[in-house]
This record gives C-alpha cells, sequence and structure tokens, in this order.
C-alpha cells in the first residue's frame, strides 16, 4: 500500500506551506531518512524527509504552490502501485482525526513522513565535499534539474559549488560549473563578461520581501536618530570578555540587554499593534535580525526582562547558530515583541529599518566610528555609533518615543547600571 507524504502542520498557528522543490523526480528511489523536499512556512524553509523507502510515485504539487496543512503531496511506494491522478486533499490520518479518529493533526504529523522540526534538522554528521554538502546518506544535495544537467554534460556533481540552503545544487550551479571550465579552457583574460543572470524572489525570501513592503506601505514609520558615545561600553565589554575569554559576549547581547531594561521603563513601546487594537505585553521578548546567505531571519529571545547578560549571550549564540545551520523551528520566530537591527559590524553610520510587524518599534543601530566631542572645553576624539529607532505613529507617539530613545542612550553610555 503506498504512503503518503502530505503538508505537515508544524505549528498551531500554521494553516499552510510552500513547496520550494522536490530532490527527486517521479520513479526516483527513495530511502528512510533521505531528505526528498523542501517546503517554507514562517519565513524558514525545512527539509521534509522519508520516513519509508521505496519510489516516489507520485508529486502533485510544484515548486512555489501553496498548500494547506494535513493535505497529500505525493505518495512513496512500491513500483507499478496506483495512486490517485489528482491530489486526494487530506491525508488518511487528518481524515481520520476529523472523522472522529484519535490524535490530533499535530500528533499525525509527528508520526508522518515529515516528522518533527527537530527530527528535520540537518544532521551534524553532514559534511562538506568540494563545496557540496553531503548527507548522512553520502548523498550530494542536489536538486533533480541539476543532477540531470550533470549527467548530460558529463559533470561529475560532486564537482560543482552548490549555491542553495546548505549547499544544495541548483541547475544554474551546474551551469555555472560548465560554462567556467569552457570560459578557462577558451577565453582570453582581458575578456569582459556581459551576461546577466535572473533570478526570481522565492520561498522564505519572498516572504519576507512581501512581508517587509506591507509594512513599509501600511505603517506610518517615524524614524528618531540619535548619537551614543560608545567608549564605557567598549570598555565594559572588554572587562567582561576578560573573564570569560572562551565564550565572549557579542556588542548584540548588549544592545538586547540595554533596549530590555530601556522597554522595562517604557511599557509603551513594548506593543503589537493590529486591528486597530494596542497589546501591551509583559514579557520583553526580542527578536535580533540575522542575515543567512541570501535570506533575513529575527529568531526572538524570550523573557529578556528577567534575564542576565550571560543568559542572553548564551540564548542569543544558540538561536543564531541555529538560523545559520537552518535549524530554527516556526516557534523560535514568533512572539517578538521589539526587534532590534545591528549592523555595527559594518562601515555603516546609519541606516532607517523597518518595522516587523505586528510590532510597533525597531531599533537600528549603525557603526562605532570615531567623531570629536567637547570635553571639559577640550576637543577630545570620542567612539560613537548613530541609533535610529523606527516606530508605528498609530500606536507610538513621538514623545514617549523620544523618552525610550533618551533612556537607550543613557543606559550605552553608562553601562554599569546593567550590571548593579
Amino acid at each position: 500500500m503506498p504512503n503518503e507524504i502530505f503538508m505537515p502542520k508544524l505549528s498551531s498557528t500554521m494553516a499552510e506551506g510552500t513547496v520550494i522543490e522536490w530532490f527527486k523526480d517521479e520513479g526516483e528511489t527513495v530511502e528512510i531518512g533521505e531528505p526528498i523536499l523542501e517546503i517554507m512556512t514562517d519565513k524558514i524553509n525545512i527539509e521534509v524527509e522519508a520516513y519509508h523507502e521505496g519510489i516516489l510515485l507520485k508529486t502533485y504539487f510544484g515548486a512555489d504552490d501553496v498548500v494547506p496543512v494535513n493535505h497529500v503531496i505525493g505518495y512513496i511506494g512500491e513500483e507499478g502501485e496506483g495512486v490517485p491522478d489528482t491530489a486526494p486533499g487530506l491525508s488518511s490520518e487528518a481524515s481520520a482525526e476529523e472523522t472522529g479518529g484519535k490524535g490530533s493533526r499535530e500528533d499525525n504529523a509527528a508520526s508522518s513522513d515529515t516528522g518533527t522540526p527537530e527530527e528535520k534538522a540537518p544532521s551534524k554528521s553532514d559534511r562538506t565535499v568540494s563545496g557540496t554538502r553531503e548527507n548522512s546518506l553520502g548523498k550530494v544535495r542536489a536538486t533533480p534539474a541539476a543532477r540531470a544537467l550533470a549527467r548530460n554534460e558529463g559533470i561529475d556533481i560532486h564537482d560543482v559549488s552548490g549555491s542553495g540552503r546548505n549547499g544544495r545544487i541548483h541547475k544554474q550551479d551546474v551551469a555555472d560549473h560548465t560554462s567556467g571550465s569552457e570560459e578557462h579552457q577558451k577565453t582570453p583574460v582581458n575578456h569582459l563578461a556581459t551576461g546577466v543572470r535572473t533570478e526570481k524572489l522565492k520561498g522564505a525570501r519572498k516572504t519576507v520581501a512581501d512581508r517587509m513592503a506591507d509594512s513599509s506601505t501600511s505603517i506610518p514609520h517615524v524614524t528618531i536618530d540619535f548619537e551614543v558615545e560608545m567608549d564605557n561600553l567598549i570598555d565594559l565589554r572588554n572587562r567582561v570578555n576578560q573573564q570569560n575569554p572562551d565564550d565572549k559576549v557579542s556588542f548584540s547581547d548588549l544592545f538586547i540587554l540595554i533596549t530590555s531594561r530601556a522597554l522595562n521603563r517604557h511599557p509603551e513601546i513594548n506593543i503589537t499593534f493590529e486591528n486597530d487594537v494596542i497589546q501591551y505585553h509583559d514579557a520583553r521578548n526580542i527578536g535580533l535580525a540575522v542575515a543567512v546567505d541570501k535570506e533575513l531571519l529575527v529568531p526572538v529571545i524570550k523573557n529578556t526582562e528577567s534575564k542576565s547578560l550571560l543568559s542572553i549571550r548564551d540564548d542569543s549564540k544558540e538561536l543564531i547558530s541555529k538560523a545559520r545551520d537552518g535549524k530554527l523551528i516556526p516557534a523560535e520566530m514568533q512572539g517578538g515583541t521589539f526587534t532590534i537591527s545591528n549592523l555595527g559590524m559594518y562601515s555603516i553610520r546609519q541606516f532607517t529599518p523597518i518595522i516587523n510587524k505586528p510590532q510597533a518599534g525597531i531599533l537600528g543601530i549603525g557603526g562605532t566610528m570615531d567623531r570629536p566631542a567637547v570635553h571639559d572645553g577640550r576637543l577630545i576624539n570620542k567612539k560613537a555609533a548613530t541609533f535610529s529607532l523606527s516606530f508605528d505613529h498609530r500606536g507610538v507617539n513621538g514623545a514617549p518615543a523620544a523618552a525610550f530613545c533618551n533612556t537607550v542612550k543613557h543606559l550605552a553610555e553608562n553601562p554599569v547600571e546593567l550590571i548593579l
């Protein structure tokens, strides 16, 4: 009997998922634990692994198709087994639940071909080979189209560098590898490239782009810029890290702590605004924007109001590592009440951050630079950075926003208050 593959329900709020790509073609052999497709929901991409072995008999949806949770998207079985020509809708497990069967959809999803998000996370035994990623089964991560082109061109797929998540090889990577080899053999050194490569936004990048466009057009953004002298904060970080040389505190950790303490003093900023309703949150759940390849992820450090600097360091380090390894689950990106975007590691003086709906505020932090300052009538050199608060003027007025900025500035310039 063929085994169903269906769109998993990965969180209580998830209603649908988007198919990013299938890693197998119909008729190809599937092994247990082998990733067979990638789906996207809540800004993250998740690999769906096979919990049965056999032949991929049927796939009903392609790239960018949006599918409700618990709906059948394909079948794995033995060669020659019959399956429906069109998608049958809900899986038999989910249908049983709707007709009175035992177990919730979440329970059914956990025991399905897809497993839980933790089960689907890439194995720590994954290794990098020739710029590509091999899974624990020893197979290179590549799309079916990439494999087909490599076979047609007589290219060893192991020699191709992948540009996708976790080093997955796409068709364009194989084409670039082929043309690169030919150019190396035939093209003069002074040849000027004139080609244009196009890329359609899809998956997580498209979701983030759509949300940013929605935020910038539907929210009346107001941005306040203010300068912060950084010398004392730099000194505090150095002293803390001298005591913890093997587990250092980052500036982002300090910014999270400063923001959390400022939100404690200005609870009117720690809000979400949706459907003309303001919600005031007791928890200070601060999201930290993290760039991962071409994607932007915002893991959330929960309940920072009750955490020390070192506790924030531990939580943020774990979440950032999971974001970069593609192991974040939806719950770790939900529930934020305020966001920080730190570009201090770049030579960026200042920028205007876009609010992460339904939050009402986001703090952008530019690079620390040498700037002249007057101290006791003398001109001296100080290290300073420009902070930028963007806020939703529907839920936050200018005076409370300015007062919040003053508190952030005061705490950053007098960081001893953070550890008292």
